[in-house]
């Protein structure tokens, strides 16, 4: 008997961490490094407006010039956001991860940010998953 495809809820991060559109860069920077998260979904009031990764931080920091702290997350974030509910499967949410080279899901529920679903979630679930169903 084989067991059914588990929802994304089952392995994101619940209650993530999110930035504002108009904060600095160097405050995104700093909750990534504090929270040691490489991800922040970006809000304007309560509503989605994109994600910004280490990697975009990053490349703008590293252009000449330009001061992390009057740069706003908005001009260095990513506006085609995949979102997903909780309640959607596993192997679907990874699919579109990888068709779109995405690094991370944002889960929405009641059109609120409830989760985040990372690439790294996706290889810890990968783990959980050849673990409790291979053995």
């Amino acid at each position: 008997m084989s067991k059914g495809i588990p929802t994304i809820s089952s392995f994101m991060t619940t209650s993530p961490h999110t930035i504002g559109k108009d904060q600095p860069l160097a405050m995104a920077h700093g909750m990534m490094r504090e929270h040691q998260i490489r991800h922040l979904p970006v809000l304007e009031g309560n509503s989605l407006v994109g994600v910004i990764s280490d990697r975009d931080v990053a490349l703008i920091e590293a252009l000449r010039g330009v001061d992390p702290k009057t740069v706003r997350v908005e001009d260095a974030m990513t506006q085609d956001v995949l979102t997903v509910g909780p309640d959607a499967p596993i192997d679907d949410v990874v699919g579109e991860m990888a068709a779109r080279k995405a690094g991370s899901a944002v889960i929405m529920q009641n059109h609120k940010v409830v989760g985040i679903f990372t690439a790294i979630d996706a290889m810890n679930a990968l783990v959980k998953l050849l673990h409790t169903r291979l053995k």
